[in-house]
């Protein structure tokens, strides 16, 4: 009989402390759900533009920002909500498109990216509407190929990783996942093949990415010049493409790619000086062309560099070293220039960069007309005004022609900004100054790294082996063999 009793007691008491827990954790979720919608009401007080929906007989709010969501799937939502009873609204918030969010931070990240926001009376939701409209897959305009893909990257991320997944249709590309800013979180997204790329290279990069706390980024361009070793450096160190075929490209020879929110462009390191020489209509083509065509490049920089240096040195200090059959057009063709010859190089190296940047900023066809009529016009002007000869119109005019040879933009604009010091160099110093000046730039360049690796690899430090696979384009069944 007490055994019983004591039974019974035991069983009550059990039975009472149950009911009891349950209790607490119904009270412990309202109090969560409670402060989690009274923070939210805090941070986005004054959001003018943020909507709710209330439906107070089943007690449910929803929040949302009605140009982030797509409006169809949210009515269809609603036309469903309207015809649930609260004895059903829990088996209904069950379902598998709804997302428990316990985290302010994650509340905001939802309803920044473009979900609604539920708040029940137990719990809050994440239900995902996010407007799909965009900007449309279409040609580069900045990276153009003759042969090869001619799709680019938009300001999607999604849309972005699924170009690049259709390309690498293998589990080894892993995805890493950061925010940048402190106020405004942008997602970042860090893209590497297993095996291929170096953990140590990985970790420092997430390192540097997650050590930005500036909220003004917006741009990938911009990005890369928070996590540089060299900010006061003008040539890139990250290599930035808007092509999805580069980007996948780079993966497979061990580079660590970054793709950013509201982006079109993709960052991927470390790299070298002679990465931004490439392009992939190298590889569209026989590796004897591809090679031909990288040679006139480099040939390029050497002409945009020191074409113009050359003349003024030559025409300041060094006469000698014009072919006599020559020097009767030079010299008249300056007799009537009142400047010496590196003010005149100045100003017209100085007058086609203001068309280069006009013809960019204007609408492309009114761009067109000024870049060629502007400097036709003035050109011939300039000449017949006495101010500059017209075998200078001729030296810039080739300098400004190689300069476009180069495949990146971003180098392109560095090595216009190094010319104008050449200029001044062989204006001060002549040919001795242009000396200088080259050594100058070999030692900048040569001090330079890129995620730690060498900005000239593989001639400082020389790797000769690998010249066939950067200074040319070798053969593929060459490079197979060596992968």
């Amino acid at each position: 009989m007490r055994k019983d009793r004591n039974r019974f007691l035991k069983d009550f008491k059990l039975q009472k402390d149950q009911i009891r827990n349950i209790t607490r954790t119904k009270q412990d979720i309202k109090i969560v759900r409670e402060s989690l919608l009274e923070q939210f009401n805090t941070d986005f007080k004054n959001s003018s533009d943020l909507s709710v929906t209330e439906f107070p007989y089943i007690q449910v709010k929803i929040y949302y920002f009605s140009y982030l969501i797509n409006k169809d799937h949210y009515e269809q939502f609603l036309s469903k909500l309207r015809n649930i009873t609260p004895e059903e609204l829990q088996s209904f918030f069950n379902h598998s498109e709804f997302k428990v969010l316990t985290d302010m931070n994650n509340v905001a990240e939802a309803i920044l990216s473009g979900s609604a926001i539920i708040f029940t009376e137990k719990e809050a939701y994440e239900l995902p509407f996010k407007e799909g409209k965009g900007r449309s897959v279409s040609s580069s305009e900045t990276e153009t190929v003759i042969l090869g893909a001619h799709d680019a990257f938009v300001e999607s991320v999604d849309v972005n990783l699924s170009l690049i997944r259709k390309r690498v249709m293998s589990s080894q590309l892993k995805t890493i996942k950061l925010y940048v800013g402190n106020r405004s979180k942008r997602t970042v997204y860090l893209l590497y093949i297993e095996g291929a790329a170096s953990d140590k290279d990985i970790e420092e990069v997430k390192k540097r990415i997650l050590s930005v706390h500036n909220d003004g980024i917006t741009d990938t361009n911009m990005l890369v010049q928070f996590i540089d070793e060299h900010p006061n450096s003008p040539f890139p160190q990250f290599y930035t493409t808007e092509r999805p075929d580069v980007t996948v490209y780079k993966l497979f020879e061990g580079k660590i790619v970054g793709l950013m929110d509201n982006s079109p462009n993709a960052f991927c390191t470390p790299v070298s000086f002679f990465d931004f020489m490439e392009s992939m209509d190298d590889f569209s083509q026989r590796w004897i062309v591809g090679t031909f065509i990288k040679i006139i490049r480099y040939i390029a920089i050497l002409v945009t560099l020191l074409f113009t240096a050359l003349y003024v040195s030559v025409t300041t200090y060094h006469y000698e070293m014009i072919p006599q059959a020559l020097l009767p057009t030079l010299l008249e063709s300056r007799s009537k220039v009142p400047f010496p010859p590196v003010l005149e190089a100045l100003f017209l190296e100085f007058l086609l960069e203001l068309l280069r940047e006009a013809g960019a900023r204007l609408p492309t066809k009114v761009g067109q007309t000024i870049g060629i009529v502007g400097g036709i016009v003035i050109g011939q002007a300039a000449v017949q005004a006495g101010i500059t000869s017209n075998i200078l119109i001729i030296v810039v005019a080739a300098s400004a022609i190689a300069s476009f040879v180069v495949p990146s933009y971003l180098l392109s604009g560095s090595i216009r900004i190094v010319r104008f010091g050449f200029i001044i160099l062989s204006g001060f110093w002549g040919n001795i100054g242009i000396i200088f000046g080259m050594a100058i730039l070999i030692i900048h360049l040569s001090c330079m790294t890129n995620l730690n690796s060498p900005y000239l690899l593989p001639i400082s430090p020389m790797y000769p082996k690998f010249f066939k696979y950067t200074l040319i384009r070798g053969p593929f069944k060459k490079k197979a063999e060596r992968g």
